[in-house]
């Protein structure tokens, strides 16, 4: 029978108590601490237990997350569990005042970091009130993103500090700019495999299913890559490229990198300028071959008719016009009017997930696609299906779901409403998206960071069941493996970081990284 935490700030018989958590808490409430804890084992409880730690000394707490539908669900967990505790949510849409109002009168104010980061920058408030800030999905906290400003102006207030993730990446260094940048001195973290937390980790079945190109698509491929190959061979050519055999994306951004430093440092030779016209192209075709190999005709159909809109203008790019006037692009705009052939992917998602709500009519279902075309896509052929109930979850941007949109389909697909959602990348972070029993890829993504969120949606509170679409001969096998490799990688990282922890409580990178911060 299980046993609830005891505690005058968390409401009783409402929190079960894992040794785990418990002692996580702990040195989370004494140093600032990044804590790194499998999706579904409970991240957002430890926090609890620290935010209600701080508020017994006196102190506000303020929780960041980087979505509306995050901070909702945030706020929804610290009202229902803290007693005798004044919860609110803080956003962008509010007036200044009353932004600065919520942070005076709540003890706990839930908030996307743009809104504070903005208001701290404008001297709206300050932070010296607070005894907590935590950093949910602390991966973020790179570059120029507002966790950072907030980091950096809540550091005057002297308060702790907590960041949150499931996978910070497989990057040392990542790690390393993480823990700096948010003030972060140690780090505590689990794996499914430890003794402690493996009572409460469930079993998550992942099935690789390879699937054959049809010939339309692999006749479009093949064109595609005749043109790519052209302009790969002319940037080696016009020395932007040094001579390989297999010249790739990454090859083609960082080429491109290279071409914009030498045009910002004054340079404007006819060389240059044809280099960053080719780059431009290699580039638009390596995402066109990306569409036809992993997503299907509809999905390039839409992006290649969006090309031919722009070199149609007059005000259209030289690239454009260059792109669709070749001889192999008429060709695959030919073969995409008259077939009638889809990705296979396609008929094995109906499949799947036909198969699922059939024969186990309660089953929620979560199929995760990259990008919106075919995400619009699927929803359209699953909602023919007897027994499925489809909605879609995507971004705000160019008349998407808006944030409120968003967090209402996630409560429609925990109350029954839908069993199965189509998701972009939005539904990938962080969201406790109800006990999810069977999870599709529609591709592979070459990151370890939203692979392990993606299968994050499941095994949360039974077992469950993966299935990872992969087509023959594509970049879906190369992505696979790159994400592999990554998350392998950083793993590898962590157990190291991890025994470091063991004998010294803040490891010795982070010391100097933090020394050098401080300076």
């Amino acid at each position: 029978m299980a046993s609830f935490v005891k505690h005058p700030r968390i409401i009783p018989d409402t929190v079960e108590e894992r040794e785990y958590q418990l002692r996580m808490a702990e040195g989370c409430s004494k140093d600032p601490t990044l804590l790194i804890l499998p999706t579904g084992l409970g991240k957002t409880i430890v926090a609890l237990y620290v935010t209600a730690n701080i508020l017994e000394k006196g102190k506000k707490v303020l929780v960041l997350a980087p979505t509306k539908p995050l901070v909702d669900q945030h706020n929804t967990t610290f009202s229902s569990l803290l007693v005798n505790t004044k919860v609110g949510v803080m956003n962008g849409n509010m007036p200044p005042e009353k932004r600065k109002g919520m942070l005076e009168n709540n003890d706990v104010t839930v908030a996307t970091p743009q809104a504070v980061a903005n208001d701290l920058e404008n001297k709206l408030y300050d932070l010296n009130d607070f005894g907590l800030v935590i950093y949910d999905e602390a991966h973020r906290g790179t570059g120029k993103y507002a966790y950072v400003a907030v980091a950096e102006e809540y550091a005057k207030a002297k308060g702790l500090s907590m960041g949150m993730t499931a996978s910070p990446g497989s990057e040392r260094e990542k790690i390393d700019e993480i823990c700096c940048n948010l003030s972060l001195k140690k780090i505590d973290m689990r794996t499914d495999d430890d003794p402690d937390v493996s009572p409460y980790t469930y079993n998550v079945t992942i099935n690789k299913i390879e699937l054959d190109m049809p010939k339309d698509l692999t006749d479009i491929v093949t064109l595609l890559y005749k043109m790519f190959d052209d302009y790969a061979r002319e940037l080696i050519n016009l020395r932007a490229l040094a001579p390989m055999e297999n010249v790739s994306t990454k090859q083609l951004l960082i080429a491109g990198r290279t071409l914009q430093f030498r045009h910002k440092m004054g340079e404007r030779s006819a060389t240059l300028f044809r280099a960053m016209s080719v780059q431009s192209m290699a580039i638009k075709i390596a995402h066109a071959i990306g569409l036809a190999e992993t997503q299907g005709t509809t999905a390039l159909r839409a992006y290649l008719e969006k090309l031919t809109d722009s070199a149609s203008h007059k005000e259209g790019g030289k690239g454009a016009k260059e792109i669709t006037s070749r001889k192999e692009y008429k060709e695959v705009l030919s073969i995409l009017g008259t077939t009638k052939v889809e990705h296979p992917k396609i008929s094995r998602v109906m499949s799947l997930v036909s198969k699922e709500v059939n024969y186990r009519p309660l089953s929620k279902v979560m199929v995760f696609s990259h990008y919106r075309n075919t995400c619009e896509l699927l929803v359209e052929k699953l909602a023919t299906i007897d027994g499925v109930s489809v909605g879609k979850l995507i971004g705000q941007s160019d008349g998407g779901l808006k944030q409120k949109e968003q967090t209402e389909m996630l409560r429609s697909f925990r109350d029954g409403k839908y069993n199965v959602i189509v998701a972009t990348s939005v539904g990938e972070e962080g969201l406790d998206v109800a006990s999810t029993d069977l999870v599709i890829f529609y591709e592979n993504v070459p990151s370890e960071i939203r692979t392990i969120q993606r299968r994050g949606r499941t095994g949360r509170k039974n077992d469950g069941v993966i299935y990872v679409l992969t087509a023959k001969g594509t970049r879906d096998e190369a992505y696979e493996a790159v994400s592999s490799k990554k998350e392998e990688m950083m793993l590898k990282r962590l157990r190291k970081m991890r025994e470091s922890i063991r004998k010294d409580p803040i490891p010795r990178h982070i010391q100097k990284g933090m020394a050098d911060f401080d300076r």
